[in-house]
């Protein structure tokens, strides 16, 4: 019995994550999500006190998912610009967009502070953790020392979700490809020579 609802839990989570990503939160009602995950209404209900709640759930796994995959790339690399540039030339499909970037578009999650955290929380690390390799390849003489870690951090960060907001209006993932090669050739600028 135990398994069973935890595994119901899960499958509700997962539906709302993946149908979240597809229609953002409006346009994605709790039977669409009961539908998904096979769960019946009492079932949901009976995790969930509702939409929100169980959309929160869903969002917090998907901001997980997505720090786990930008440590992973930030891990990689040397020095900081290689371990930035991993970042942000990661495959990515742009014409879905960010699972978490894209909620920050939506007017209820924005007005709901529940729902609006764990898109400001994902974004504050991820901005955080590229400013601190930002910070350390500025100690280490690799990269020009006035760089500010900060701006630079949040300007990898824009680039990327700028760059979903781009190919997504040309309906192309080339847009989304020159955003991110030009700010490796941006950063690649800020190195210095022979280290």
């Amino acid at each position: 019995m135990y398994t069973a609802a935890v595994e119901t839990s899960e499958r509700l989570i997962d539906s709302a994550a993946e149908l979240l990503w597809e229609r953002g939160y409006v346009g994605t009602s709790p039977r669409a999500i009961q539908e998904r995950a096979g769960a019946g209404q009492g079932s949901m209900y009976h995790h969930f006190r509702g939409k929100p709640d169980l959309a929160e759930a869903a969002m917090r796994r998907s901001a997980g998912q997505l720090r786990a995959q930008a440590e992973a790339q930030l891990a990689t690399g040397r020095t900081a610009q290689e371990k930035a540039a991993a970042y942000l030339l990661r495959e990515r499909d742009a014409l879905r967009g960010c699972r978490v970037g894209r909620m920050a578009m939506d007017p209820d999650v924005i007005a709901s502070e529940q729902l609006r955290a764990p898109v400001r929380e994902t974004f504050d690390w991820l901005t955080g953790r590229l400013a601190a390799i930002v910070a350390d390849g500025v100690a280490a003489g690799e990269l020009r020392e006035g760089l500010d870690p900060d701006d630079t951090a949040s300007a990898i960060v824009a680039v990327v979700q700028g760059g979903y907001v781009l190919a997504r209006a040309a309906g192309s993932q080339e847009p989304f490809d020159r955003a991110v090669r030009g700010a490796v050739a941006l950063l690649a600028a800020q190195a210095v020579p022979g280290r």
